[in-house]
């Protein structure tokens, strides 16, 4: 049996995958919670195969749990199961460590497969995706460039930024004004937005 968590932050959600999942002969979901800090936890003790995560939850979001479980040397995989269907957002979900990328108007057999696809080793992308994934640019934002970006994008202003980050004013303007160039904005705000819906946050 291959052994799942589903991670997502509407229990409905959750409970639709859950039930669905489960009318698989060889997949059996063993997990469930709606907090990304929650996963790794849980994948230790249930011997998790195959992590199904979202990319918006509380906690550490679905590319940062595809980091974490990486980074933790865990042999449970990851996919991502979402609605933000971005081009930047699947590159730096495979970029992060997770072997897949799937929508969630995804039929549901093909959820099923692309768990049975990642549990044997391979990888799976949206078939809507790929040919995105493999026109888009890559993220030109710094790391340091992205946490601004994200504090902008809430509505905080160059001093709260500064605080937020444990920057100068000084240098947050600096990679407000990096930000503005490379998404070629009018405005932080806009630059912030550009950026998300690229899926480079």
């Amino acid at each position: 049996m291959i052994r799942v968590l589903i991670a997502d932050d509407q229990s409905l959600v959750r409970g639709a995958l859950a039930a669905l999942l489960d009318l698989e002969p060889d997949i059996t979901v063993v997990a469930q919670c709606g907090n990304g800090n929650e996963v790794l936890p849980l994948i230790q003790e249930h011997q998790v195969d195959v992590a199904l995560v979202d990319i918006e939850m509380p906690g550490l979001n679905g590319l940062e749990v595809a980091a974490a479980i990486r980074e933790a040397k865990s042999p449970c995989r990851c996919l991502i199961v979402t609605t933000f269907g971005r081009a930047g957002y699947v590159k730096t979900a495979l970029h992060n460590g997770a072997q897949g990328f799937l929508l969630k108007d995804a039929p549901p057999e093909q959820l099923a497969e692309a768990v049975r696809q990642i549990r044997a080793g391979m990888r799976v992308i949206d078939p809507e995706m790929r040919d995105q994934v493999l026109l888009s640019a890559d993220s030109p934002l710094t790391p340091r460039e992205v946490d601004v970006a994200r504090e902008a994008l809430s509505g905080a202003d160059t001093r709260a930024i500064a605080a937020a980050l444990h920057m100068r004013p000084g240098t947050v303007r600096n990679h407000v004004s990096s930000i503005i160039a490379k998404t070629q904005a009018s405005n932080r705000f806009e630059a912030a937005r550009l950026a998300r819906d690229h899926g480079w946050l």
